[in-house]
């Protein structure tokens, strides 16, 4: 985990529209001009992952292909 408990707290949040609402896995992602966090809306106190934009838009545009 890269991002401190302040940032965190600072960023806003937008859960995943593939995120249902029966309990089943939930992503959540905020961006900040330098980075992006994706963090468990089930359970947001373990903490996010965080990686650049240009990390983030590869894995986003590989995820579209498989799908």
């Amino acid at each position: 985990m890269t991002t401190e408990q302040s940032e965190d707290q600072a960023l806003t949040w937008f859960k995943s529209r593939y995120s249902g609402g029966a309990g089943g896995d939930c992503v959540e992602v905020a961006t900040s001009l330098t980075s992006v966090h994706v963090r468990d809306s089930k359970d947001t106190g373990r903490g996010t992952v965080t990686v650049p934009p240009a990390a983030w838009s590869a894995f986003v545009a590989h995820a579209r292909h498989d799908h």
